[in-house]
């Protein structure tokens, strides 16, 4: 059993959400370099990184394809609507 102090790796998740009637879905999830490469990927990109590990790993935990489970609809909606909510601000600058 790991320690407190032992820091887990780092999760990460990419989400395509296109406003259908499908939900939200798994475009890249990772863990430890995996999960590095995505975050680099979204800094070149200009996309915003929001830290929520919990979610963050989650979701590494899916397979690349799937579409977000229901038991994670409230935890994605949010950080959709802060992801929607800073694109808004950036354009009105």
């Amino acid at each position: 059993m790991p320690t407190p102090s032992a820091k887990r790796p780092r999760s990460a998740a990419a989400l395509r959400y296109d406003g259908g009637s499908a939900g939200p879905t798994i475009v890249a999830a990772g863990r430890g370099e995996v999960a590095e490469k995505i975050l680099a990927a979204a800094r070149e990109a200009s996309v915003p990184v929001r830290e929520d590990q919990l979610l963050a790993e989650a979701l590494a935990a899916l397979d690349v394809g799937t579409e977000v489970p229901p038991a994670l609809y409230r935890a994605v909606a949010e950080a959709l609507v802060w992801a929607y909510a800073l694109a808004r601000r950036v354009r009105a600058a």
